[in-house]
């Protein structure tokens, strides 16, 4: 029976690159990006799968008929295993359930070839979005009015989440105005929705114990408004992303600080924090108590699941 030496491992390592370059893959778990370590690991994992490690050496020695049939059968073997892999997890579940809703609609669609991407029926077939992820992200945060209240992990997808979802892919592939990678647009829901990643609520410190004026003046503790303003909160919190919710008691800190509480690049954040303060100047404008409305939200606030 044939042996793997450094040789093949060397070559394996370079295939996986190859085969998660052309296709998009997520690093494994435990890697936040690609480096010839996670390429190693994907390896290891093919090779001592229970039952399948040594079938998936032998099977492909004794296919090959020469050095160019065995990278290939090396080539496809390393991308199905990746599929599977990427299907377990969160992401993967997520870039099926967005495919699903842009399928079954006409206004998108899927273009030819590999890695999977998506465009807008009206983008022309050659069209592709060449641009940086994060002009993407940036531009889901601008927009304002819809959220996930609602996330089921299997079953129908609800609609007011299908709306938020397929809001957001809209504005996103208007943008673009051409095909982005399936991978990129789960990416960019994922950061807009914090769909795959709950987010973290800290306690209420600031640097130098100072916040915005409202914030400052009426604390979580204040006792809830009877003049309505608690009404009146629950309207902006449900119109509120997770991020924006985040950032409600530190109003008075530049895109840098928002940027470490939110745990995302500063021009995202930038955008997150600019939108927020939009929203509230508006919304706080009308014919309600402000400073009873901004209590009320950040009792809502602290109240939030950690």
């Amino acid at each position: 029976m044939r042996q793997l030496g450094p040789v093949s491992f060397d070559l394996l390592r370079r295939l996986v690159h190859q085969v998660r370059r052309a296709y998009g893959f997520p690093p494994p778990d435990g890697h936040t990006q690609w480096s010839d370590d996670a390429a190693y690991e994907v390896v290891v994992a093919m090779l001592t799968r229970e039952g399948k490690g040594q079938k998936f050496v032998t099977g492909c020695f004794a296919l090959a008929t020469d050095d160019a049939s065995l990278e290939r059968l090396f080539l496809t073997s390393i991308k199905y295993y990746l599929i599977d892999e990427a299907k377990k997890t969160p992401r993967g579940k997520l870039r099926r359930r967005i495919a699903r809703l842009m399928n079954e609609d006409s206004a998108y669609r899927k273009s030819k070839g590999s890695p999977p991407r998506w465009a807008l029926a009206e983008h022309a077939e050659e069209a592709v979005w060449q641009g940086d992820l994060d002009a993407l992200i940036a531009q889901a945060a601008r927009v304002t009015g819809v959220g996930v209240t609602r996330w089921n992990h299997s079953g129908p997808t609800p609609r007011q989440t299908v709306h938020a979802l397929k809001t957001i892919l809209l504005c996103v592939l208007q943008h673009a105005q051409g095909a982005v990678r399936e991978e990129d647009l789960a990416k960019v829901l994922e950061s807009r929705f914090e769909l795959l990643a709950p987010a973290r609520f800290t306690q209420l410190y600031a640097d130098d114990g100072a916040v915005a004026e409202l914030v400052d003046q009426h604390a979580v503790t204040v006792a809830p408004d009877p003049t309505g303003g608690d009404e009146v909160a629950e309207g902006i919190w449900q119109r509120l992303s997770p991020n924006e919710r985040l950032l409600l008691p530190y109003l008075d800190e530049d895109a840098h600080h928002a940027a470490q509480r939110l745990e995302v690049r500063q021009g995202h954040a930038a955008v997150v924090l600019s939108n927020l303060k939009t929203l509230l100047h508006d919304a706080l404008s009308a014919d309600s108590d402000p400073q009873a409305v901004m209590s009320a939200l950040l009792r809502r606030r602290s109240d939030a699941p950690s």
